[in-house]
């Protein structure tokens, strides 16, 4: 996944790409069309004509695009090199362009218009480029959009890999720190990365971090001296990359990526279809979109009913754990009294949930709307904001508290490896009457390790029976 969001970006490109081709096509045809020409030269034929010619126009300057490799999922090109390209495509563009209506004898085709429509084009397709790429680097100056990688190795490898990712800033990626049994690593560091440890820290160094990678930078003949590092990565959900296939892996999956022409096999728990979890992120947006417009004037009800009936205000903000131990503030409308984190802990014996988490039924701090806001999971409603900030999915193992996790068994943090969502399978399977801690996380881990757009859908669609049935609501 070194490179996975750079694919998603590449498609994103080519859909901006066709925009700006249709877009310059008609542009053409209205400069062409102007008074200002057609007064001279005359005007053209039809619009109509002419929009029989823009698919297979775009099409074919989309495979030029292809063929040049501007959608190249490995590629790590500059933006000099992306505008030779294009300066390329819009050159042979415009002569097959020509040389079509030629041959084809398409007189309707003015060749002025051919002219105008591939000098806008080359403009429109290298402004894109432009922009895209500077929107890419103002995101990551702010600190976002990264992925923070763990090295593990201080050698030749090592440093090769740190200048790859050097190299390339726009990849945004961000080296946290090294592992090494080489050095006395207590106050060491190989250039302006610290050496955070010997292997044996690495389990600590997760939880301490946020984590997206780990990669093995050692030499071959020292692969099998950390094969219990790599098991504990694999225990935490944490994906990792090797140089060679001499791991066994009980649960994650191996892939083959690339970076910088550097090779790697890459062990992943988690689901890694690039193109697919991006329609699972343009689901999580409309749908929250959706929410939060098609039920608004319900929510103004809710707000003002829970103003009404007791003090303190209406939504409740919570600290809670997402993606590899992220921290969010997550909302939902407010279903306790105003001191109920303060009462919490004269309740803790009650507990009915084995584990960290608690549940309690009849909770005496929920109010009489709270209960019936939880009955039928209004109160969840607020999380929607979560989805659109990209902290929360619409579906997705539910976000733990921080101190749950501090409390997590080693398999049981793996949970953490994919975003947490609004609904689950804990919530379809049974909900609240499930007590058991263990069996809510082994739903939970059975999700990712099935994940599925299906899936998803198919836990949505229950979640609206479940709802609307009350079902292990509390």
């Amino acid at each position: 996944m070194l490179r996975k969001q750079a694919r998603i970006v590449d498609v994103l490109q080519y859909l901006c790409d066709v925009s700006v081709l249709v877009t310059a096509f008609l542009c053409a045809y209205w400069v062409r069309d102007s008074l200002l020409l057609s007064s001279h030269i005359g005007h053209l034929f039809p619009l109509y004509r002419y929009l029989e010619l823009m698919v297979p126009t775009v099409g074919m300057w989309s495979l030029l695009l292809y063929y040049f490799g501007l959608y190249d999922a490995q590629r790590a090109e500059t933006l000099q090199s992306d505008l030779k390209k294009i300066i390329k495509v819009a050159a042979i563009g415009t002569l097959v362009s020509g040389a079509l209506a030629f041959l084809l004898k398409l007189d309707f085709t003015s060749r002025l218009f051919i002219a105008i429509f591939g000098c806008m084009a080359l403009l429109g397709l290298s402004v894109a480029r432009v922009l895209v790429r500077s929107a890419a680097m103002h995101v990551r100056r702010q600190g976002l959009n990264f992925r923070n990688i763990l090295i593990i190795g201080t050698g030749r490898r090592a440093a090769e890999l740190i200048q790859v990712i050097e190299a390339h800033r726009e990849w945004g990626l961000r080296v946290i720190g090294l592992i090494t049994d080489r050095v006395n690593w207590g106050s060491r560091k190989l250039g302006q990365y610290s050496i955070l440890g010997p292997p044996s820290s690495v389990r600590n160094i997760i939880k301490r971090h946020v984590v997206d990678e780990v990669i093995f930078a050692i030499p071959q003949k020292r692969l099998e001296d950390f094969q219990e590092t790599f098991l504990v990565c694999e225990e935490l959900g944490v994906p990792v990359r090797v140089a060679m296939n001499l791991f066994p892996c009980t649960i994650a999956k191996m892939g083959i990526d690339q970076l910088g022409g550097i090779s790697f096999l890459t062990y992943s728990t988690t689901p890694q279809e690039e193109v697919v979890l991006a329609f699972k992120r343009i689901f999580d947006v409309t749908t929250a979109l959706l929410g939060l417009i098609l039920l608004s004037p319900l929510w103004v009800i809710i707000a003002l009913t829970i103003k009404l009936t007791s003090t303190g205000p209406v939504l409740f903000a919570q600290t809670r754990v997402s993606l590899n131990g992220r921290l969010f503030r997550m909302y939902k409308f407010r279903s306790m009294t105003e001191h109920a984190e303060q009462e919490k802990k004269a309740l803790l014996s009650l507990n009915e949930m084995s584990g960290p988490a608690f549940k309690l039924t009849n909770d005496p701090r929920v109010t009489p709307i709270g209960r019936f806001l939880r009955k039928t999971s209004l109160d969840e409603f607020p999380q929607l904001i979560n989805v659109l900030k990209g902290e929360m999915s619409i579906v997705g193992p539910r976000p733990p508290l921080p101190e749950e996790v501090e409390q997590y068994q080693p398999w049981q943090r793996r949970r953490l490896s994919m975003r947490p969502g609004l609904t689950c399978l804990w919530q379809v399977s049974g909900r609240n009457t499930i007590q058991d801690f263990n069996q809510w996380m082994r739903l939970d881990l059975h999700y990712i390790d099935n994940w599925s757009l299906e899936l998803d859908m198919r836990i949505f669609a229950k979640t609206f029976l479940v709802v609307l049935r009350g079902r292990g609501a509390r």
